[in-house]
């Protein structure tokens, strides 16, 4: 059975106001940051999940150990109450992020080298053009 466990934890990063998401399936964490600009209001961020969570990119899937959900009330209540307080985003997480700003770096700079060489090949044609009309006299 597919056990997915999700947590949204939003923060002050000066200047904006962020969003980490963290999705947990099969023993497996990815992480969607997400700048909302101004602090967003509990309903904007219920809108924002429901209409956009699907559209979100994650980071690849990083290994965790995932720990059984205690059953004591007052643990869980402890727990939440530690959730809600300010403190950051995880240190797996921000493995999870960092991953996925390589991913993108490098996948940027493949396009940014084909653009470069399609661009020198381009002007490479038109240099011998101008040298085919110069020798031919026109």
């Amino acid at each position: 059975m597919d056990n997915t466990l999700a947590n949204l934890t939003v923060f002050f990063e000066k200047p904006f106001w962020v969003g980490v998401f963290e999705r947990i399936s099969d023993g497996k964490l990815s992480v969607c940051k997400v700048t909302f600009g101004e602090e967003p209001k509990d309903y904007e961020v219920y809108d924002f999940i429901q209409k956009n969570y699907y559209k979100l990119r994650f980071s690849p899937a990083v290994d965790i150990a995932v720990k059984k959900a205690p059953n004591n009330p007052k643990r869980l209540q402890r727990q939440a109450k530690k959730q809600t307080q300010p403190n950051g985003i995880g240190t797996k997480s921000q493995q999870a992020l960092q991953l996925q700003r390589e991913q993108m770096k490098t996948e940027r700079r493949k396009i940014t080298k084909k653009q470069k060489e399609a661009k020198q090949k381009q002007l490479f044609k038109l240099k011998q053009q101008k040298r085919k009309k110069k020798h031919r006299g026109r």
